[in-house]
């Protein structure tokens, strides 16, 4: 099954060469493009991409901005920041607003690729231009106190598992190899844990357990 993707940035040349890319890649399907965040939300809405491509300074409304948008209206669609910068500070509110991808725009193409493919599997991607400091800073400033009594301490051992396994972008066929189980046991076991901390959507528990530090960050490392 092909990834379905959105394209948005605002200069027409650049999203033209990355549209000739992505059409080049058997496994990607191009199904909108857009100028600006507005037309992203619009488009996103519409087709309910896998993965949406945004930058970050864009005319009407940021690219940041759109994410919180894109959030409420497709919750399951994941979202790569390509952009020139490569501050801290936009690396920080791109993965604190929900993006599971940062690529710099002077980065090799074979790392927009594979940016795409990490996150259509619910897996961060960051670019090799990022540095590490940059990551164990962000983690730093938005891990919480260890749980106490907190709802996370309430699931099982196995419960747990299937949690640290879903988290790293495993799904229920996969978690079932790796457990020996069968798939419609690691579902009872995903609708149960999802009950107890109150989130059902991938992405909110990846955001969940970064914040926790339940999962080593290095799961989305290559």
């Amino acid at each position: 099954m092909s990834i379905k993707i959105v394209i948005t940035d605002d200069h027409t040349i650049l999203r033209e060469g990355i549209s000739l890319l992505l059409k080049s890649q058997v496994d990607i399907e191009i199904v909108g493009e857009a100028s600006d965040g507005i037309e992203a939300v619009e488009k996103v809405r519409a087709t309910h991409p896998d993965v949406l491509l945004l930058d970050i300074a864009m005319s009407r409304m940021n690219g940041l901005d759109t994410i919180e948008l894109v959030r409420q209206v497709a919750p399951e669609t994941q979202i790569i920041i390509l952009s020139r910068y490569e501050k801290e500070a936009y690396v920080h509110q791109a993965l604190k607003a929900g993006a599971l991808g940062y690529v710099v725009k002077g980065a090799p193409s074979s790392e927009l690729l594979e940016a795409i493919r990490a996150v259509a599997q619910g897996r961060f991607y960051l670019s090799s231009e990022v540095h590490d400091s940059v990551i164990s800073t962000y983690l730093e400033s938005t891990r919480e106190s260890p749980l106490k009594n907190d709802a996370f301490n309430q699931l099982s051992d196995r419960e747990k598992q299937v949690f640290n396994l879903l988290v790293q972008g495993n799904s229920s066929n996969q978690i079932g190899e790796i457990l020996c189980i069968s798939s419609k046991t690691v579902d009872k076991h995903r609708a149960n844990l999802s009950k107890k901390i109150g989130i059902d959507n991938p992405v909110k528990m990846v955001q969940y357990a970064i914040r926790n530090g339940i999962i080593d960050p290095s799961f989305w490392e290559d």
